[in-house]
C-alpha cells in the first residue's frame, strides 16, 4: 500500500494540469463564461447527487442487512455511485465526465465488479463470503478423466463421485 502512496502526488499534478488543459480548450471552443458555468453546474450537480447517492446506499445496506443478505453488492454499488457524485462534485470538466460515466448503470455494474474482485484479493475468502455471498462456482457434467492408479498416498475416490468444476469470478 505504502508503494502506491509515493505516485500520488505527480498523479494529482498530472490531474490537475489536464484538468487545466482541458479547461482551456473548451473555454476557446465554447467561451471561458460557458466553460465555468458548465464547471459550477457540473459540481452542484455532483454535490445534490452525493446526498442522494448516500442516502441510497445506506439504505440499501439497511435492507440487505435487515433481509440477512450479504450487503457486498449494495456496499460496492453505493462506494461507485458515491465515488461518481464525488468526482463530479469536484470542480473540473475530466473529472465530472468521469463522475457522470460513474452513474451510468451499466458502468457503474462494471465498476462495482472490479470493486468486489479487488476487495477479494485483499481480504481472505471467509471476510469476502461474508460481503459477497457464497463464490458461484459452474460445473461440467460429462466423460469423467479416467483416474491413474492410486499411489499409497493418495486416496481413493470413486468414479462417479467426484465433480469436476472450474471457479468463475464475474
Amino acid at each position: 500500500m505504502r508503494r502506491g502512496l509515493r505516485y500520488l502526488p505527480p498523479a494529482l499534478l498530472l490531474l490537475t494540469l489536464l484538468e487545466l488543459a482541458v479547461f482551456v480548450l473548451v473555454g476557446r471552443a465554447v467561451g471561458f463564461g460557458a466553460a465555468l458555468l458548465l464547471v459550477f453546474a457540473a459540481s452542484l450537480l455532483g454535490l445534490v447527487l452525493l446526498r442522494r447517492e448516500g442516502m441510497r446506499a445506506w439504505r440499501g445496506f439497511r435492507a440487505a442487512a435487515q433481509a440477512g443478505q450479504p450487503p457486498g453488492p449494495q456496499v460496492t454499488d453505493g462506494l461507485v455511485g458515491l465515488l461518481g457524485a464525488l468526482l463530479l462534485a469536484l470542480p473540473g470538466l475530466v473529472s465530472g465526465a468521469v463522475g457522470l460515466l460513474l452513474l451510468v448503470p451499466p458502468l457503474r455494474r462494471l465498476a462495482g465488479g472490479g470493486v468486489r474482485r479487488a476487495t477479494e484479493r485483499r481480504v481472505s475468502s471467509m471476510v469476502a463470503g461474508d460481503l459477497f455471498g457464497p463464490r458461484r462456482v459452474r460445473v461440467y457434467q460429462g466423460q469423467s478423466q479416467p483416474t491413474p492408479t492410486p499411489t499409497p498416498q493418495q486416496p481413493v475416490t470413486e468414479p462417479g463421485r467426484a465433480i469436476e468444476g472450474e471457479i468463475v469470478d464475474r
